[in-house]
């Protein structure tokens, strides 16, 4: 039994830990962020700051969508092309 005990403790304060390490690292990254929201509220070009990352988020999303939404063309298709291609500049 003190073996079991001796176990839940340890389990017990491994939790503790994780939860307040967890919690530690959370405050530092808020303050850490409002930190540099401060900055950018201070700053006079705060709207065009504003449009550019719009601009640059939409670019970004086009692009992810490009990459992952699209089907590749299928490898029989380009085949194809090839081959007619090919036909084409033989004259046949």
């Amino acid at each position: 039994m003190t073996r079991e005990a001796g176990r839940r403790d340890g389990l017990d304060e491994q939790a503790v830990l994780l939860v307040a390490g967890l919690a530690d690292l959370t405050v530092s990254t808020v303050g850490s962020v409002m930190g540099t929201l401060r900055g950018l509220l201070r700053r006079s070009d705060t709207a065009e700051l504003a449009v550019q990352a719009e601009s640059e988020l939409m670019a970004r999303g086009r692009l992810a969508l490009d990459r992952y939404a699209s089907a590749p063309p299928a490898h029989l298709e380009i085949l194809a092309r090839h081959a007619q291609v090919r036909r084409a500049a033989d004259g046949v």
